[in-house]
């Protein structure tokens, strides 16, 4: 059963966001609703793919399970904490450096320290696209003001 907590969580979570974001304030401009309707989006996402996530754990309940163990070994309690790390130092160079150069350096560490070394022109690639992309989509087509 310690196999359904984290999907039983994530729904836990999805129904919160959604409760949270119906009491957005409404919009003084154009349609009132517009606020809200991205974060909408995200959390019935999140709430989907998490009540499929939760079937297919049920499926597999009587299966061995050790997901928790491995949270316990040295290995991914270092590399959580690492991006605990990354994240702050991420959220304190953003104003400074802007969207797209923070990005790059921040996906860059994150996939480093996943993917190691031996992936470096993988973790160059995609950190590189991925961060040209979302500024590209957010600045250039949504025109949305990126420091």
């Amino acid at each position: 059963m310690s196999r359904l907590v984290f999907p039983v969580l994530l729904i836990l979570f999805g129904l919160i966001y959604l409760v949270l974001t119906i009491n957005i304030p409404k919009s003084n401009i154009g349609d009132p609703n517009s606020p809200m309707y991205f974060p909408m989006l995200v959390g019935l996402l999140l709430l989907i793919m998490s009540i499929i996530y939760f079937f297919q754990e049920f499926k597999k309940r009587h299966e061995d399970f050790t997901a928790f163990s491995q949270l316990l070994e040295r290995k991914t309690f270092i590399r959580i904490v690492l991006t605990i790390v990354l994240t702050v130092i991420y959220a304190l160079i953003f104003e400074r450096l802007g969207f797209l150069i923070s990005t790059i350096i921040f996906l860059g560490a994150i996939m480093f320290l996943i993917n190691g070394y031996k992936r470096w022109l993988q973790n160059i690639l995609v950190t590189v696209i991925f961060s040209g992309i979302a500024w590209y989509t957010f600045a250039q087509l949504l025109n949305v003001s990126l420091p």
